[in-house]
């Protein structure tokens, strides 16, 4: 990849580039002519009657068919929250299809920066670009099977789309190189990892054996993304590429395709998804 070059210019954001006018400023900002120190009290009391009045994110829907209806009403009478589990599959699934993007915005960022040199490949950036792509369908199918509507913007769905809106202007900015872009899909990947431990837990908790299964598989392919995104990352920054084990394909080391299969969604029409994973929704 393009290596960094950091360059010394007229960066004037310290202080220390204007020691004079630094005096000066600091002459004149005698605490003494301030008055009587204020305090934050009145702010803290402004956003405390802000989060008593604020009712939450939203709601879960309730699911649309019969035999959701019944289903989320057996595990409630067995003393499940089912709701929980689908608010944490719409989470996921709102993330994975951020993921996608930021991994064709990273694609973009290689196609204009790449140079030949570095273990990071526009291959393997794209197979996982597809694992991400077929997470998002795994979700999709995975709520509906629950009777659940996978378009719905639950709570949590929305809180990782407003989360996830740094990023996106990080890999969208033109002037991020690749080492800054990686910078930003390491704290997505690490996010993910974490994402999926926590709804396997619950999916397990929920006595949902088939998709415990299904998103162990997921789970295995995130963790790939990490060590083979770290590895480019340290690369990037300068750390010797000794012992960087990303030269392989995340989809075929996890037991995946090589390749995003034909076709692959590359927007929500194609999911059947809202494009609301990077804003704040109304409340529901």
């Amino acid at each position: 990849m393009a290596q960094r070059h950091e360059h010394v210019g007229m960066n004037k954001t310290g202080v220390q580039m204007s020691p004079l006018n630094t005096g000066r400023m600091l002459d004149d900002d005698n605490i003494l002519s301030r008055g009587t120190p204020g305090d934050d009290s009145a702010m803290t009391e402004l956003r405390e009657a802000y989060v008593a009045d604020s009712g939450g994110l939203g709601s879960i829907p309730a699911p649309a068919t019969l035999s959701g209806m019944a289903s989320m009403a057996a595990h409630m009478i067995a003393g499940k929250q089912p709701q929980i589990l689908l608010d944490k599959m719409a989470e996921r699934l709102a993330f994975e299809r951020t993921g996608t993007r930021l991994y064709d915005a990273l694609l973009t960022k290689l196609d204009v920066l790449q140079d030949g040199r570095g273990t990071i490949s526009a291959e393997q950036v794209a197979s996982i670009r597809g694992d991400e792509a077929r997470h998002v369908l795994l979700m999709r199918d995975a709520i509906e099977s629950m009777g659940g509507d996978p378009t719905a913007q639950t709570p949590s769905a929305d809180l990782v789309g407003v989360e996830a809106m740094e990023f996106v202007q990080v890999l969208s900015d033109p002037r991020a190189d690749v080492a800054e872009s990686l910078h930003a899909i390491l704290a997505i990947e690490l996010n993910d990892n974490a994402g999926w431990e926590t709804l396997i837990a619950l999916a397990d908790a929920h006595g949902h054996a088939s998709l415990v299964d299904r998103f162990s598989d997921s789970l295995m392919q995130e963790r790939k993304h990490l060590s083979m995104v770290q590895a480019w990352y340290e690369e990037a920054v300068g750390l010797s590429a000794a012992g960087i084990t990303g030269a392989g394909s995340a989809s075929a080391d996890a037991g995946g395709k090589v390749d995003a299969p034909a076709g692959a969604p590359s927007g929500d029409a194609a999911w059947g998804m809202p494009g609301a994973d990077t804003h704040r929704s109304t409340k529901k």
